[in-house]
């Protein structure tokens, strides 16, 4: 017998015998029902959803400094450094993750020698104007680095490297010998040639109004009556290759001092800052501000010079130095723990292997007392004012007192000075006498680190490339323009360091480093202490940030296209893959 659905008639006899008790418990019924559907349809919905980056919102960031060569060519100050990575795109780029990838190249190609770099440009690229970018542009760029009238600071990346058109499309770079780090070289910022092919690069206006191919473009400038950039309003170039940004504004405001920029961030104008001295770090950390950092591939040590004290010629002198100094004291009272202690000359940035480290870890008593044995094995003993000496008899049996004694050169920021000090006093601890010398920086580079006027240079070597290397360390920098700051000499230590950045094979090439490594501790020509962090004041509400792999200070903005404030709802089904 098939069952029937009830009539109208029925349906409404139903309801005409309902109590009005009866009617009030059905209408509760409704409602339980009507709401408890909704409540498991917004479920499912919510399982459903996912929340991704929207286009929107403002950053508004503060500089030290203001910009003046906003092209990749001359771009030196970390104001135009900091607006070239924002404005230009080049070949390559560097990701948040530290590693390259193609930006306006589709693809590149390696010959197995190691000597030719083909690239391939992306189809549909284009300038900020609407200009179409082809391989006249990147000639054009690379040959403008290498002009040695010009004196770009990116000239010595392509000396030796022959940029040649196969076709509109397609770049082929020739070099002399193989260079495995080529393709960050790649990173240059490519430049319009109709722009800046008409006059004197130094001259042109498109320096501070500049016209790239990166993630974002200037809609406006604020200048002083000097001329002098206040301020930058920029916006996302919407063919950028990786992507339009998300953030629909970014705004760059330009200070003379880190006073200037903090109180700027307090009162509201910036919501980020960077580069700030651990001791502002604290300070606003204290006050609930968002603080990011990360290590930078920087070197800071005490370089000795031989050559003006022979002290540093005795390999017990300077490994109870070595000792005698508390590296771990220096990272929490001088850096605020915005630093790591380092014992090489090497970042791991830069040749990433693991170094093995001391399974002991003696008590600073037990350091102390082993460097004074040392020391007295050494033949010296304490004199009269507490400091060591050394007598010697030369050949005419005359006798000579030495104290055990040297200078610290350094600039006069506070956290150099204040690292001096603290090596002072560690060494005082030990009867080693210290004396302090400090610098304004240019009085510092001027009178004394060009003439190597200097017992000892408390300095920070910058090594973003392991080309730098070279420049600190190989024997034929040791006079000015070099950098070779400890004056330092080992036929071995050249040789690796002429033959590492030409060793195309990854783990050869770091075997040489690890080589080159092992050879200085072993002569011990400075003391290397730590490195420092970079330190990021960020807004609360940015997301997509990522500075763990930053190299420069300027690569906070490797990946600003990714970055955003604003999120929005949407199925998984129509969320994006990447």
């Amino acid at each position: 017998m098939t069952a029937k659905l009830p009539t109208k008639d029925q349906i409404n006899s139903v309801f005409s015998a309902f109590s009005k008790r009866e009617w009030m418990l059905f209408v509760a019924f409704i409602i339980i029902l009507i709401v408890s559907t909704i409540s498991i349809l917004e479920s499912i919905n919510k399982s459903m959803m996912v929340s991704i980056p929207s286009r929107g919102g403002t950053v508004s960031e503060g500089i030290i400094g203001a910009p003046r060569f906003i092209n990749p060519i001359l771009a030196t100050s970390p104001a135009d450094l900091d607006m070239v990575s924002l404005i230009y795109s080049g070949l390559m780029r560097k990701n948040g993750e530290g590693v390259l990838i193609p930006d306006l190249a589709k693809k590149y190609d390696v010959s197995k020698d190691g000597l030719t770099y083909t690239f391939t440009l992306k189809d549909k690229i284009y300038f900020q104007d609407g200009t179409p970018i082809n391989a006249d542009d990147v000639i054009f760029t690379v040959n403008e680095a290498k002009d040695s009238i010009i004196k770009s600071p990116r000239k010595v990346d392509w000396d030796g490297v022959t940029a040649t058109k196969i076709d509109d499309a397609t770049i082929q770079f020739t070099l002399k010998q193989p260079y495995p780090s080529f393709l960050e070289n790649a990173t240059l910022g490519i430049m319009p040639r109709y722009l800046w092919d008409n006059s004197p690069i130094e001259l042109n206006n498109a320096n501070t109004s500049p016209i790239g191919s990166g993630p974002y473009m200037i809609k406006n400038v604020i200048k002083e009556t000097s001329g002098v950039i206040d301020s930058f309003e920029l916006v996302p170039f919407k063919k950028f290759v990786l992507g339009e940004p998300y953030i629909a504004n970014l705004n760059l405001y330009f200070y003379s001092n880190e006073n200037d920029l903090v109180t700027a961030l307090e009162s509201g104008t910036v919501n980020q800052i960077s580069s700030i001295t651990p001791l502002n770090a604290g300070i606003l950390k204290e006050r609930n501000y968002q603080i990011e950092s990360s290590v930078l591939p920087r070197i800071f040590g005490l370089f000795f010079n031989q050559n003006q004290n022979q002290l540093f010629t005795d390999k017990v002198i300077t490994k109870s130095i070595d000792q005698a100094i508390d590296k771990g004291k220096i990272v929490r009272e001088v850096l605020l723990g915005y630093a790591t202690a380092i014992d090489n000359p090497i970042p791991l940035s830069i040749i990433p292997y693991q170094k093995i480290s001391g399974t002991n870890n003696p008590s600073r008593d037990e350091i102390l007392k082993g460097v004074q044995n040392n020391l007295a094995k050494d033949g010296w003993s304490k004199g009269s004012d507490g400091f060591l000496q050394k007598t010697t008899i030369n050949k005419s049996k005359k006798k000579t007192t030495t104290t055990l004694q040297f200078s610290i050169s350094t600039g006069n920021a506070p956290e150099l000075a204040r690292t001096a000090e603290l090596i002072k006093e560690d060494l005082s601890d030990v009867g080693i006498k210290v004396d302090i010398k400090t610098f304004d920086i240019g009085n510092l580079n001027q009178s004394v680190i060009r003439p190597r006027n200097y017992d000892s240079l408390l300095f920070g070597e910058i090594i973003n490339h392991e080309s730098d290397l070279f420049a600190f360390w190989h024997s034929s920098q040791r006079k000015d323009p070099g950098l070779n700051v400890a004056m330092y000499t080992n036929v071995k230590a050249d040789k690796l360091l002429e033959d590492a950045p030409a060793t195309v094979d990854e783990q050869l090439r770091t075997q040489k480093y690890i080589q080159f490594e092992n050879i200085i501790n072993q002569d011990m020509p400075a003391i290397f202490l730590y490195s420092p962090n970079f330190i990021y004041v960020v807004s609360q509400k940015l997301k997509g940030l990522s500075i763990d792999h930053i190299t420069s200070p300027k690569d906070r903005f490797s990946d600003v296209y990714l970055w955003y404030t604003d999120t929005e709802n949407v199925w998984k089904m129509f969320a994006p893959t990447h």
